[in-house]
């Protein structure tokens, strides 16, 4: 996909603030500092539209990021992030799950985790609240840069089978730093934003 004219449009903390407009959204889910403002910033060809911080945990509210009037990444707040307080992470904990519960627009979910690491529970509890929604899913494991290329499939493989050992939902490597891995990405957010939205 070529992106032409792709804006940040708004931060949202609930409902009322989200996007009128019915197009699908294709939702990053991720712990603190996993990558994902970083990852729309590749996918797009841009530098900074996504803000990105070396801080964990900056990201409080719910960012919508219109690509050319076609669909949205919407960058959800990070998990896990253990400075934050329990009321704060509480709230951050309301926001990712309403919207995941209650958004009708949702046509996929990126579900990003660090290619270096073990899934740690947290992400093992967003995983199963992903699963038992029944929303459409991908497992990124970011970051691919820091192992040799070389391991990329075998990291990749042994992690898909510690987090979904029956395989029924794709794994791709990704790294914003070797853009290799990008066109297989897009190529699978496609085919969704073709179910959710069809070409004429």
């Amino acid at each position: 996909m070529i992106v032409k004219n792709p804006k940040f449009e708004i931060s949202a903390v609930g409902p009322k603030q989200y996007p009128k407009n019915n197009l699908p959204e294709i939702v990053l889910v991720g712990k603190s500092n996993v990558g994902k403002s970083s990852f729309i910033n590749t996918m797009i060809n841009r530098k900074k539209l996504a803000r990105t911080s070396s801080t964990p945990g900056k990201t409080r509210q719910i960012n919508f990021y219109n690509i050319d009037d076609f669909f949205y990444f919407v960058d959800l707040p990070g998990y896990g992030y253990s400075k934050m307080s329990k009321k704060e992470q509480e709230q951050v904990g309301k926001f990712i799950e309403n919207y995941l519960l209650k958004r009708e627009q949702i046509s996929l979910i990126i579900f990003l985790i660090d290619i270096r690491h073990s899934p740690t529970a947290n992400d093992r509890l967003m995983y199963n609240y992903i699963i038992s929604s029944g929303l459409p899913c991908m497992i990124l494991a970011n970051k691919a840069d820091k192992i040799a290329v070389t391991k990329v499939t075998d990291v990749v493989n042994s992690l898909q089978k510690e987090l979904n050992p029956i395989g029924d939902i794709p794994t791709f490597p990704f790294s914003s730093e070797r853009k290799i891995y990008k066109d297989d990405v897009w190529n699978f957010i496609d085919e969704h934003l073709e179910i959710k939205h069809p070409k004429n």
